[in-house]
Order: structure tokens, then C-alpha cells, then sequence
């Protein structure tokens, strides 16, 4: 199997609005190397947008222990585990994200939303 032939077409599925679609083909990518980051992420990204918020989340944990510094990973833990109604959980991640880069206004609506939600508003 071409990993990377792969990889393309799944992005091009998931740009084309098929997030199932691109999943079923990242999935056996991440199998074959599950260092790769930017494969993961785009898994996660696909399950979320299917509403396969479970995996997304394995997805999403595995790459912020091994990167807790990725901000991004961090906003769409956040999102997911909002997603899931686990909103204290939730809130952690979307702090960390928020502070990592302030000045990114989906990280800090997504946690002005949660902190409401949790009574934790301004």
C-alpha cells in the first residue's frame, strides 16, 4: 500500500465533505505508523466531524501525551469531550488550548461557552 497515495486521498475525501470515507482510510495508515501526527490528527478531525466522538477522543489523548504542547490537539479534545456533555473535562483542555494562543477566537469562544456552561461565566 502507497501510505502517502493514501494519505492524499483521504484528505481530498474529507475535504470533499466524506469524513467516514476519509477515516476508513486513515485508519489502517495509522495502523501501519502510529507516530505520524499529522495522520492521526486528521483521523481524529475525521471522527469528530462523523460524530464518532469516542474515537476521536482516543485519537486526541494519544497525540496530547505524546505532544502536550499541541494546542490544537487540545482545542478538539475540548471540543469532543463538549460534544459528549462532559463539560468539566472538557473545560481543562479548552483552558490549555486558550492560553497556548490567546489569540485564537475559536479557542476562546469554545471556552467561554463551556466555562457557562459549568457556571464558571463572566
Amino acid at each position: 500500500m502507497d501510505l502517502l497515495a493514501e494519505y492524499r486521498r483521504a484528505t481530498m475525501y474529507f475535504e470533499a465533505g466524506d469524513p467516514t470515507g476519509a477515516a476508513r482510510l486513515l485508519e489502517p495508515i495509522v495502523e501501519a505508523e502510529p507516530g505520524n501526527s499529522s495522520v492521526r490528527q486528521l483521523l481524529a478531525r475525521a471522527y469528530f466531524q462523523s460524530a464518532q466522538l469516542n474515537r476521536a477522543e482516543e485519537q486526541l489523548r494519544e497525540l496530547v501525551d505524546r505532544d502536550p504542547s499541541d494546542h490544537y490537539a487540545h482545542h478538539v479534545l475540548g471540543r469532543t469531550l463538549e460534544r459528549l456533555n462532559r463539560h468539566a473535562d472538557a473545560l481543562r483542555h479548552l483552558r490549555i488550548a486558550a492560553a497556548m494562543n490567546s489569540t485564537n477566537d475559536d479557542y476562546t469562544t469554545a471556552l467561554r461557552r463551556v466555562e457557562t456552561r459549568v457556571g464558571l461565566g463572566r
